[in-house]
């Protein structure tokens, strides 16, 4: 890691600012070789910025230095802020490049963060999710990652396995000890404590992952039902192809929209009907996969045909072309013609979704990755639980708490020993 790097921090193309982001040992070295003397650490300064092999001016830009370890990376640090001309950050790329700088590689700024300990691995990824979220909620769930939340309620859990290991490891490398009373039952009610805690954290998971990806709704219904006029109404846009012949939509079609600020792909499906077509019955098909693999979904019949019944168990029903008969009881009517309904579709929706990704303000798992090491941690509680023998129960609760610190990527055996001997004042 001790290669000085670069690389546009901003969004690439024609803009009024653009960052370029240079990293490492040499990184005032080849900004000084830039742009002459330096400002102050955090101050930024105007400078113009020339090419050092020919001296010809690049840019008008201003400059912010950060000194190693009091920055983002941990290493020196430059910024250069200059226009957004793909053509002045060609020029800055190419002197850089002369000077011995090479191109970052993706994620190679934050994985230096978190080499140096400025970031724990859960917050590296929320890095990611930030930058890639659409919506409020997914900004406020990456935000809170980024805060450290998720680290600090793994560490939370560790901390109880800790507790657990140091009872399990006194009773045995010190069995002739006057130990406290009860100390074995009350370290087995504990595991069993984070254990149910650990399983709801991976129910809490499935909602983090629909959040970061987007909730899934599958429209379904007939041939001329109305799901890609009420698609497009949705979307704001002609997403798909409106047509009175029936068959028309072969294939999903999937529209990503913010529906009250909680991220939904919509999923336009070929209508359900029994067909000789190959094709078509390919799409009647994936139709019924998506369905069956959707968060949510939507079943659409015209008001006319009294409303057929919805094969999905807990679909919401929706009788459309209620501009030309009544919707049946019990279900929401709408027209896209008139807008009958829509309204109150949208709300019916919304809260649906909140129901489902609501997450009451906590920090809650949002990758397999996170999901498969509190599945870890939970299968050995479980395995400690039903172990004899106290060697058994520490080699499970060790492997738990490894487990819970593959989360922050921070993974420290030594806190075991500093608890144990200052929980039970051992060897006085």
């Amino acid at each position: 890691m001790s290669d000085t790097i670069f690389a546009l921090a901003s969004a690439p193309g024609p803009a009024g600012v653009a960052v370029v982001r240079i990293a490492g040992a040499q990184a005032h070295e080849f900004a000084r070789s830039l742009a002459g003397d330096l400002p102050k650490p955090r101050v930024a300064a105007r400078r113009i910025l020339r090419d050092p092999a020919s001296c010809e001016p690049i840019d008008d830009a201003l400059l912010l230095v950060f000194n190693a370890p009091a920055s983002f990376t941990g290493d020196d640090v430059v910024e250069l802020h200059t226009h957004g001309g793909r053509a002045v950050h060609s020029a800055v790329a190419r002197a850089l490049l002369a000077l011995g700088a090479r191109p970052a590689e993706p994620g190679e700024f934050s994985k230096r963060a978190f080499l140096a300990g400025k970031l724990t691995l859960d917050q590296t990824e929320a890095i990611a999710d930030l930058v890639a979220a659409e919506t409020e909620a997914q900004r406020r769930q990456a935000l809170r990652q980024l805060g450290g939340a998720l680290a600090a309620r793994a560490e939370g859990w560790r901390a109880a396995l800790v507790e657990a290991m140091a009872a399990a490891e006194a009773a045995i490398d010190f069995p002739d000890e006057d130990l406290p009373a009860g100390l074995e039952q009350r370290a087995r009610t504990a595991i069993a404590s984070l254990r149910d805690e650990l399983g709801d954290a991976l129910a809490e998971g499935r909602r983090g992952e629909a959040l970061r990806d987007g909730f899934e709704i599958a429209v379904l219904g007939p041939p001329n039902a109305g799901k890609s006029s009420l698609i497009n109404y949705l979307a704001g846009r002609d997403a798909a192809i409106v047509s009175p012949i029936a068959g028309t939509t072969r294939d999903a079609i999937e529209v990503r929209l913010d529906l009250g600020g909680w991220p939904v792909t919509l999923v336009d499906t070929a209508g359900l009907r029994e067909s000789d077509d190959e094709i078509e019955q390919e799409g009647v098909r994936r139709a019924r996969a998506r369905a069956e693999q959707a968060d949510l979904a939507v079943w659409l019949t015209e008001a006319t045909e009294a409303g057929l019944p919805s094969p999905v168990e807990g679909a919401i029903c929706v009788a459309t072309k209620t501009d030309l008969a009544l919707a049946p009881a019990g279900w929401l009517g709408i027209s896209t013609i008139t807008g009958i309904g829509l309204g109150a579709l949208l709300a019916t929706l919304e809260t649906a979704v909140a129901e489902r990704l609501a997450t009451s303000g906590v920090a809650i798992p949002t990758r397999e990755r996170h999901l498969a090491a509190i599945a870890d941690a939970r299968t050995a509680l479980d395995r400690a639980l039903q172990a004899e023998m106290p060697e058994l129960v520490a080699e499970d609760l060790r492997l738990a708490a490894r487990a819970l610190g593959r989360i922050a990527g921070r993974v420290d055996v030594e806190d075991v020993l500093d608890r144990l001997f200052a929980s039970f004042c051992i060897g006085k």
